[in-house]
C-alpha cells in the first residue's frame, strides 16, 4: 500500500496494520477504496485548517466507519454505525489501547453519520464526519483541490462509487430498517427497499397512548 498519497501520509504501525488487514478481510474493494479516501480527506482538511489530530486513530476510525454494513458485523438489531463502534472497541480493547482513544474512536464511528452534533465533537470525529460527507456527497467539494482528488482518487479508485455505495448500505440494514428511523439512512430505504414506508415522528406522536 503506499505510504504518501497526496503528501498525506497514511498510519504504518502495527495497530494500523492490523485495522487494515481486518477491513480486507471482512470488506470489499468499495469499503476499502472508500474507507482510505475518507481518511485522506479527512486528513487534508485537518491539515488546511491547521487542526491537531491524531493521524493513527483518525485512519483506524475511517476503516471501522462502515465495517457495521459488513457480513462479519452486522446486527441483528442495532444501527451499524453503533455495530461499527463496538467492532472498533472491541479491536483496541483487544491490544491494550487506552480507555480515552477507545471512546474517542467509538464516538467517531458511531457518529459519523449524525449531522448537525458529531461536527461538534473531538477534532478525530469532526474530520471524519467532514471526510465521509465529502466522498460521499461532496460536501464542501472545491475545498480541496482538483490535483489532490486525483491523487486520491488514484490511489483509492471510485468505480462508480456513488451508484454502488447506496446499495452497499441498503445490504447492511436492510434486514433491520427499523434502526434507519430518525437517520438518513432512512433515505436509502425509502429509495431502494421495496415496500419500506418511512415513519413519521408527527403520526407517532398524535398517536401514542396518551389519552388526552
Amino acid at each position: 500500500m503506499t505510504n504518501f498519497v497526496a503528501d498525506i501520509k497514511i498510519p504504518d504501525s502495527q495497530l494500523a496494520r492490523e485495522a487494515a488487514e481486518l477491513l480486507r478481510e471482512h470488506g470489499d474493494e468499495l469499503l476499502w477504496n472508500h474507507s482510505n479516501r475518507v481518511f485522506l480527506f479527512a486528513a487534508m482538511k485537518g491539515n488546511l485548517n491547521q487542526i491537531q489530530y491524531d493521524s493513527e486513530l483518525l485512519y483506524i476510525s475511517s476503516l471501522f466507519h462502515d465495517i457495521g454494513l459488513t457480513p462479519a458485523y452486522r446486527s441483528a438489531d442495532k444501527r451499524f454505525e453503533v455495530d461499527g463502534a463496538n467492532a472498533a472497541r472491541d479491536f483496541l480493547r483487544s491490544r491494550g489501547v487506552p480507555e480515552d482513544s477507545v471512546r474517542l474512536v467509538w464516538d467517531a464511528v458511531a457518529l459519523h453519520t449524525t449531522i448537525g452534533i458529531v461536527e461538534y465533537k473531538e477534532a478525530e470525529a469532526a474530520l471524519m464526519n467532514f471526510g465521509v460527507g465529502y466522498d460521499v456527497v461532496g460536501k464542501n467539494f472545491d475545498l480541496i483541490s482538483a490535483e489532490a482528488r486525483q491523487k486520491v482518487v488514484e490511489a483509492f479508485p471510485r468505480d462508480r462509487f456513488k451508484h454502488d455505495i447506496l446499495h452497499a448500505f441498503l445490504e447492511g440494514f436492510k434486514h433491520k430498517p427499523e434502526t434507519t428511523y430518525g437517520t438518513i439512512n432512512a433515505d436509502v430505504c425509502e429509495w431502494l427497499l421495496p415496500g419500506y414506508k418511512r415513519p413519521n415522528f408527527c403520526h407517532q406522536v398524535l398517536h401514542s397512548k396518551w389519552d388526552e
